[in-house]
């Protein structure tokens, strides 16, 4: 992973799929030009960010980006992130320019940038939110271990947590 920010925010992601998004993060970035890197944009997050985002459009200004609230997200648990390619068009290292269209080839061997990410993800496990049905949702990745958003809310609520921290046991 070639992103400082990214590091960072992997740092928080629940201990279970910590490393491993740093890992495939890293194997997506070899299938991509040495000027994109893949910036990690959301990961975990916390009751009060979640419940403003639900608000966004709602109660509050702005359109709305989610119909999740707090624990309906595997985002609240720590099993999600968001993404962007980011660009540095004219090589002078500072990645000035992020790619959200999922159809551009930034390096045109064929292969959509982002699919590039997208297949490392899947090929682990991952699902991908461009496949979603009801709401499609392209930056999202998850890994849910076969355990739907009720049961890891239920599990929040009960506390059943890795000892010494606020991430559920799974």
């Amino acid at each position: 992973m070639r992103d400082a920010v990214s590091i960072s925010r992997a740092a928080k992601l629940h201990p279970k799929v910590r490393l491993e998004v740093i890992d495939l993060i890293t194997k997506a970035e070899e299938g991509l030009p040495a000027n994109a890197k893949v910036r990690i944009v959301q990961g975990l997050r916390t009751r009060d960010e979640q419940n403003a985002l639900y608000a966004q459009g709602r109660t509050s200004p702005g359109h709305i980006v989610t119909n999740a609230k707090f624990g309906q997200s595997y985002h609240c648990f720590g099993l999600a992130i968001d993404f962007v390619v980011m660009y540095d068009k004219d090589n002078n290292g500072s990645f000035e320019a992020v790619s959200w269209d999922v159809n551009y080839d930034f390096d045109k061997d064929g292969v959509k940038d982002w699919q590039e990410v997208v297949r490392v993800f899947k090929a682990a496990g991952w699902t991908w939110g461009g496949d979603f049905k009801s709401i499609v949702d392209s930056p999202h990745l998850e890994k849910t271990f076969g355990i739907n958003w009720r049961t890891m809310l239920d599990m929040y609520n009960r506390e059943v947590f890795i000892e010494g921290t606020e991430y559920i046991n799974i």
